[in-house]
């Protein structure tokens, strides 16, 4: 053991310079003063992120990604080697798929056959001649010079020169936030970091290990966990919406990795096609009219068609990947959720931006609201009120409302006639609907959703409720003339009786 290095290494704290009224630029401003401050205190050649709730599990973690770097085939074009976000105390059910397997385990493993996976913002090692701006090794001789700091009188001492980089004023009129450390005026700026420099025509690499790299906490409350997604799909937005356009930059980005950023920068837009979809029954609830293309028989046809290909193709990813059945399910039911609430609130806030030059204000997402509770799940069964949650109740209720008067539509009608039938295959889609927002439905009831079988008698009785309701509105005119007739008789009946009470 005489020969056993024990010293601990070295850790500095850094605190950066903050002025009221100067854009400090959040996280992005204070990774990059310490990129400044860490290059001139120490000549390591890596740089490791981690979010302040995330820690080390598996000591190997950053030997590995040093592996990917010093790899003699593609290591030095190597810009950062990104590890899947592993959380502890989500819910045994992971209710709102906060381990997110099919993102971590299928499509940034899809990634790697590209340029590599996009930059997760923790959980990741980079290059630090890659945060720097520096060229990959195959385009050295294209290096554009580049301002990387606003000084002209060079300090006296390394802790005069370390309080400098830290100040406000430094990276006036430079290259920071741009092409130099980590991109700003974006939400999602680990996103944009990466992707500037898979645009420069560096590559990534994912590494998935047992035990997990790193572990931290995640959000299990409802409106939390929208709130997260909400940021990111507005952060998205903004990188689709500046200079990062996925479709405006150069040649050396990968033609399918062009085509998976643009789908990363967009895919809140798309989703407001999902958000008027499931608006489309309330059509059925005020009009007599079918509004399903005829022939009926052919369209349903299609209509299966091509979900079946669809969810099949999602079933062999789940299979190729190792992801089980649950995780899939549970990724299919957030998305729903979130397309209904989140990505459409989104597209609003960066609509309101485009137009009035206003930016998006974010709140930080809080991990955990109920720290004083006993229950170690508390706020999952925490109820927060926001505004966020009004379109998916809206959709919650046009679809119960939709199986109801399809029902009641088939009873006045006459439940074997081609009509009624044609109306109940088109309640298939709003039952798959509700199936989908089964989670948001128990989320919204709160502690009510610790017993499911509460939220199934409540969607039972309030389909069976508009059933009945619009029946009794709907049916046939003669059908209530006999009721009448029959209450006028016993009425009639009734006066006589009295009448001759009296006597």
């Amino acid at each position: 053991m005489g020969n056993l290095d024990t010293r601990l290494p070295m850790l500095v704290y850094i605190s950066r310079e903050k002025r009221p009224g100067h854009n400090s630029q959040k996280k992005a401003g204070a990774l990059n003063a310490m990129l400044r401050v860490s290059a001139l205190l120490s000549s390591a050649p890596f740089v490791a992120n981690l979010d302040c709730d995330h820690y080390i599990n598996n000591s190997g973690a950053l030997r590995a990604a040093v592996c990917f770097m010093l790899d003699p085939r593609d290591g030095r074009s190597t810009a950062f080697v990104q590890f899947p976000q592993r959380f502890d105390d989500v819910d045994p059910t992971d209710r709102y798929n906060n381990h997110n397997r099919v993102m971590y385990d299928g499509t940034m493993v899809g990634f790697n056959g590209l340029q590599g996976p996009c930059c997760l913002g923790t959980g990741t090692m980079f290059r630090r001649l890659a945060l720097d701006g520096m060229e990959p090794p195959a385009h050295e001789d294209e290096a554009v010079v580049k301002s990387v700091g606003n000084s002209t009188t060079p300090p006296a001492t390394d802790e005069q020169l370390a309080t400098l980089l830290t100040t406000c004023a430094y990276e006036d009129g430079s290259s920071w936030g741009r092409g130099v450390g980590w991109v700003y005026n974006v939400v999602t700026e680990d996103l944009v970091t990466g992707f500037r420099m898979h645009s420069q025509g560096w590559r990534s690499m994912y590494c998935s290990m047992e035990p997990s790299a790193f572990r931290g906490t995640a959000p299990i409350n409802l409106t939390e966990r929208l709130y997260q997604v909400f940021r990111w799909s507005g952060g998205s937005l903004e990188m689709f919406f500046s200079h990062s356009n996925p479709l405006a930059v150069g040649r050396r980005l990968h033609p399918l990795q062009r085509v998976a950023y643009f789908n990363l920068a967009t895919y809140p837009i798309t989703t407001l096609l999902v958000l008027a979809y499931s608006l489309f029954p309330v059509m059925s609830l005020f009009s007599e009219q079918l509004y399903i293309q005829e022939p009926y028989g052919t369209y349903i046809t299609f209509v299966v068609a091509v979900l079946a290909m669809h969810h099949l193709t999602g079933m062999l990813e789940v299979k190729w990947a190792g992801i089980t059945v649950l995780d899939w399910c549970r990724n299919e039911q957030f998305y729903t959720t979130a397309a209904t609430a989140a990505y459409p609130t989104a597209v609003l806030y960066m609509a309101k931006k485009l137009v009035t030059g206003k930016g998006i204000s974010f709140r930080l997402t809080s991990k955990r609201t109920e720290a004083c509770s006993s229950d170690r799940f508390a706020d999952l069964h925490t109820v927060r009120w926001v505004p966020l949650l009004i379109p998916t109740i809206v959709v919650l209720v046009v679809d119960v409302a939709a199986v109801g008067t399809a029902i009641g539509k088939a009873a006045t009608w006459g439940f074997f006639t081609d009509r009624a039938l044609y109306v109940l295959l088109g309640t298939v889609l709003n039952v798959w609907m509700l199936l989908l927002l089964y989670p948001f439905a128990l989320g919204i009831m709160g502690s009510w959703g610790k017993r499911p079988v509460t939220l199934f008698l409540v969607l039972v009785l309030a389909v069976a409720t508009v059933g009945v309701v619009y029946f009794t509105l709907h049916a046939h005119p003669s059908y209530w003339s006999q009721v009448a007739a029959s209450l006028g008789k016993e009425s009639s009946i009734w006066r006589v009786y009295t009448h001759a009470s009296s006597y």
